[in-house]
C-alpha cells in the first residue's frame, strides 16, 4: 500500500518539522502542540485524498448543486500521550470522525531491555471502518504493532488502515511493516539511527515531555 514521506517532496510540512525539531523552540509547550497539530492536520487532507465518496445533492441560496462527500466511517486513534496534538489536528480535518485512545508505554528493565506494556485502550467498533492510528514518533514501532494488534483483536477489522507519524526510524518503520504491509503509512520525516535505548536520532527528543512536560 502507499507509503509517503513528506520530506522527499519538500512541502509545508517541511517547514513545520525545522520547528518542531528545534530544540530552541521547543521551550514553548503551547507553540509545540499546535506546530504537530498543524502536522496532524495536513496529513489529514493528504489522508482525505484516499477515502470513498458519494455525491450529496445540497441545496444553496440560489439552487441546488451535487457535492461529494466522504462516505467512509473515519476513526482517529491516537497513542498517548505524544500522539494528542496530532489526533486533535487530525479531528478537525475529519470532524465527524469517531475517536480512540490507547494507552502505551515502555516498562524498562534493570538489565536495559524493555517491553512495551499498555493498560488503557477505548474506542468504538472498527469492523468496516477507516482507522487512522497517530503516533508522533515511530521508533521501533513496537508501541504500533501492539496497539494495533490490541485494537483489531477487541474492536474488529477495519476497512483500511492509515498510520501517520511525525519522524519514524527507519528500523521502526521497517518492523511495522512487516506486520502491516497493507496499511498506508504519512511519515513527516524518516531517520535512519536508532540510540541503544532505541530514541530516534536526530528526531526531535520525547514528544510527549516536550509537549505536556517531563515525566518524573
Amino acid at each position: 500500500m502507499a507509503t509517503k514521506i513528506f520530506t522527499e517532496t519538500p512541502s509545508i510540512i517541511s517547514e513545520f518539522l525545522s520547528r518542531v525539531r528545534n530544540v530552541n523552540l521547543q521551550q514553548d509547550k503551547h507553540k509545540m502542540r499546535r506546530y504537530m497539530e498543524m502536522i496532524g492536520q495536513f496529513m489529514g487532507y493528504e489522508i482525505s485524498k484516499t477515502l470513498d465518496y458519494s455525491e450529496l445533492q445540497v441545496d444553496t441560496p440560489m439552487g441546488s448543486e451535487g457535492c461529494d462527500v466522504i462516505s467512509d466511517d473515519v476513526v482517529i486513534a491516537s497513542i498517548m500521550r505524544a500522539g494528542l496534538p496530532m489526533h486533535h489536528g487530525l479531528l478537525e480535518v475529519f470532524d465527524k470522525a469517531d475517536s480512540a485512545f490507547i494507552g502505551a508505554y515502555r516498562k524498562h528493565h534493570k538489565d536495559g531491555t524493555f517491553e512495551i506494556e499498555s493498560e488503557y485502550q477505548s474506542s468504538v467498533q472498527l469492523e468496516g471502518k477507516v482507522l487512522i492510528l497517530a503516533d508522533a514518533m515511530l521508533a521501533t514501532g513496537s508501541s504500533l504493532k501492539l496497539a494495533l494488534e490490541n485494537l483489531i483483536s477487541e474492536y474488529g477489522q477495519p476497512k483500511a488502515i492509515h498510520i501517520a507519524a511525525i519522524i519514524a526510524a527507519q528500523d521502526g518503520f521497517n518492523y511495522i511493516h512487516r506486520y502491516h504491509p497493507d496499511a498506508h503509512y504519512w511519515i513527516g520525516d524518516m531517520d535512519e539511527e536508532l540510540t541503544a535505548k532505541n530514541y530516534i536520532v536526530p528526531g526531535l527528543g520525547d514528544a510527549g515531555d516536550i509537549c505536556f512536560g517531563e515525566k518524573s
